[in-house]
């Protein structure tokens, strides 16, 4: 019988400066893992280091994808060029006491301007630190986190349960793998989906439910939440039930049939979510109605004490009805519907 891949999505090493040893760290880890079985798709380090550029030039390894963490509106804006030069570098704003027009604005400046850096940004609200995933990625001790594609390891069950089972199995390998790493900060569970097939959520969803559409108004994602919250021995990060409307591009073709609208993703975000996330928005979208949508949003996530982020996703060309052109293997194009 074939087995499902183990593929780690993310591993992840949190350093306060950006120091030139913490690749020779990670290649170590790296070949650890690969020599088990895994696949390993990004080597990732997040750093208290704000400087976009100095970040890129203290590593040049073209495999290693960064992040800066939380930053400040202003510097962001400040530095702009840097961060639009800055091609492998993430970073998001904490907007959990309250947005305002300067957040919206950067918004569309980025869209205007630097459509390709939405895809390395985000809004936060109530961010959990040490996340692998990128951009909620924020630094608050030094060690290395892991994040898998776990959808891939549902290829072939014929229910949750099974599921369930191999994602606790893999999860047992990592723990015993690193037991005597005291570097290791842990796993985040989060499912993160990914294109068709055995990577899409999606596709699953509609497996064992038949279709996305009822799977809704159910309690299958609170199934799945409360279990990769309680069943992972060595919690870190978000570990949360991702929505990635443009990177499953199975929820991709969902949204374009206007069954995933903003109301249903902050919907399943409340019971199970992280949030709004490589959501697609027009660049004739109102400004009002998405400073709106992040107000909602930063009050949703203080009323009930859990993540939400905001990731909006625009090619800087499409308007309200036309098709996208991101350039980018991991976002399907879709036709852009108004938010």
């Amino acid at each position: 019988m074939k087995t499902n891949p183990k593929i780690i999505r993310s591993l992840c090493y949190f350093t306060e400066h950006a120091l030139t040893e913490t690749v020779d760290r990670l290649a170590l880890l790296q070949e650890k893992l690969l020599k088990t079985g895994f696949e390993i798709q990004t080597t990732r380090i997040c750093t208290n280091e704000k400087d976009f550029a100095k970040l890129e030039a203290t590593y040049p390894q073209k495999d290693v994808l960064f992040s800066s963490g939380k930053c400040d509106l202003k510097y962001v804006i400040e530095n702009k060029y840097d961060f639009f030069k800055a091609g492998r570098t993430s970073c998001h704003v904490d907007i959990s006491n309250g947005v305002n027009e300067a957040h919206v604005d950067w918004l569309f400046t980025l869209i205007r301007e630097a459509p390709h850096k939405l895809f390395q940004f985000a809004y936060v609200a109530n961010n959990s630190p040490s996340s692998p995933y990128f951009p909620s990625a924020n630094y608050e001790r030094s060690g290395f986190a892991i994040g898998l594609q776990s959808s891939d390891l549902a290829g072939g069950c014929k229910n949750l349960g099974d599921w369930f089972q191999n994602m606790q199995t893999v999860w047992a390998e990592l723990l015993s793998l690193f037991k005597t790493e005291t570097d290791f900060l842990g796993i985040d569970s989060s499912v993160a989906p990914l294109f068709t097939g055995n990577s899409s959520l999606v596709n699953h969803i509609e497996r064992f439910f038949g279709s996305f559409h009822h799977a809704v108004l159910s309690d299958v994602f609170l199934q799945i939440t409360d279990f990769i919250k309680s069943a992972n021995h060595k919690p870190v990060g978000l570990c949360g039930l991702m929505f990635p409307c443009l990177e499953d591009f199975e929820l991709a073709k969902v949204y374009e049939l206007g069954d995933f609208d903003l109301e249903r993703n902050l919907f399943l975000s409340m019971h199970c979510g992280l949030g709004i996330d490589t959501y697609p928005i027009a660049i004739d979208e109102s400004p009002t109605r998405v400073l709106n949508i992040l107000r909602l949003l930063v009050g949703l996530s203080n009323k009930y004490k859990k993540p939400l982020s905001a990731r909006f996703i625009s090619d800087g060309r499409a308007k309200v009805g036309e098709m996208t052109d991101f350039k980018n293997q991991y976002l399907k194009n879709v036709i852009v519907r108004k938010l």
